[in-house]
């Protein structure tokens, strides 16, 4: 998951949120009251271990549906919040999130980006990060989103940047329309 790297407000320990079935996805957090932009809703707890650990643990492609509680804080640190970790881990992904991750001194930390009413779901935007070797198939099946927001990207993916875009329509468009020959005269159209 891709987070920025800020200063934040404290907020008060209580839990905001409680865990219930959700729309988008399993479970998901549920404010328990209003929570207003800004405030820190939890902190991502979980089990530090190594990339390598991590990798070892969780393997996407041998999975029909991608579901890991990783959350990669340095370039070192991984935090498995599936191995003693709390709540956080049920907050659901949304393409039009109401909260974002902040990383400080390699701690994670969700704190809500709009205002958030008693009720509605906590979600943030997971970006996880592209390796590079995901393709079109994969983008969407194994990585795919349900958030249902009206600008939902249909991954949970980070967006692509304008290069990687040109440079993928650049490949689809080599896929789909190859020179043709022209049968009669053997000419390439």
């Amino acid at each position: 998951m891709a987070a920025r790297k800020v200063k934040s407000k404290q907020s008060t320990g209580e839990q905001l949120f409680a865990v219930k079935h959700s729309k988008i996805a399993g479970r998901g957090g549920f404010a328990t009251r209003d929570i207003k932009k800004g405030e820190r809703v939890i902190e991502y707890l979980g089990e530090r271990v190594s990339h390598a650990v991590a990798d070892s643990r969780y393997d996407d492609r041998s999975k029909r549906v991608h579901h890991t509680f990783l959350f990669a804080v340095t370039r070192q640190t991984v935090i498995d919040a599936a191995v003693d970790g709390n709540d956080a881990r049920f907050l659901n992904h949304s393409c039009d999130a109401n909260c974002e991750a902040i990383i400080e001194r390699s701690r994670v930390f969700i704190e809500a980006i709009k205002d958030i009413r008693k009720g509605d779901e906590i979600t943030y935007d997971y970006a996880y990060t592209r390796d590079g070797t995901e393709d079109d198939e994969e983008e969407y099946t194994l990585y795919g989103c349900r958030c249902g927001a009206k600008k939902c990207r249909g991954t949970i993916l980070a967006p692509l940047t304008k290069a990687e875009l040109k440079k993928r329509a650049a490949a689809a468009k080599a896929r789909h329309h190859p020179k043709h020959a022209v049968a009669r005269t053997g000419h390439e159209a």
